[in-house]
């Protein structure tokens, strides 16, 4: 499995860059922000998501671990597939989308192209799940009052932000949040922080 790629861009086309590393071309699916900021002989590093099926082999590339985890876990969701997860990935910032589906608000998701309400709906409801499995019970939680400033860190470093990123967001939303506030609305104030950086 390629987990990641760096070196030196090749060419770049409508939805990929070819990316030469040891003598090697690889294609690479990645988002249009990607595209706009590759540039032919330019250095890239990319982490990657290997797909392999019996019709096809494909490389999607990423710039932060946190896109490459949110697109391997949109691919959990039925009817979601490689080029529909790439499409939500490169719509938004990560956290805007984490929170987004925390907020059950359809309307971001629908905004992006080719994503019906139905599909939508299915995001939301089983990605509410799965980000619960990974670890951030805490915020399914509405009301539940307390928890330290490393539960929320906890929780964002689960959703697989950096132990740095997830302390700085986590002071800053619970500034914003206030004391009292709810894990819940302490970890949504986070993912906020994030959103705008």
């Amino acid at each position: 499995m390629i987990a990641s790629l760096a070196g030196s861009v090749a060419a770049v086309a409508l939805d990929s860059v070819i990316l030469e590393t040891g003598g090697i071309g690889y294609r690479v699916y990645v988002s249009p922000s990607v595209l706009e900021s590759a540039a032919a002989g330019g250095e890239l590093k990319l982490f990657t998501h290997h797909v392999v099926r019996e019709d096809l082999q494909a490389l999607y590339g990423f710039r932060t671990v946190e896109e490459l985890g949110f697109f391997g876990l949109l691919l959990t969701v039925t009817g979601v597939g490689p080029k529909v997860a790439m499409a939500i990935v490169g719509s938004r910032p990560t956290a805007e989308l984490q929170l987004a589906i925390m907020q059950q608000d359809q309307a971001v998701l629908v905004s992006i192209p080719g994503i019906g309400k139905k599909l939508a709906e299915r995001v939301i409801f089983e990605l509410k799940e799965k980000v619960a499995a990974a670890g951030v019970a805490a915020i399914a939680i509405p009301g539940a009052v307390g928890g330290s400033e490393g539960d929320v860190v906890g929780a964002l470093q689960a959703l697989g932000y950096s132990l740095p990123e997830a302390r700085e967001a986590a002071r800053h939303g619970l500034a914003m949040a206030g004391v009292g506030a709810a894990l819940e609305d302490r970890v949504k104030a986070a993912l906020r922080v994030l959103a705008r950086d």
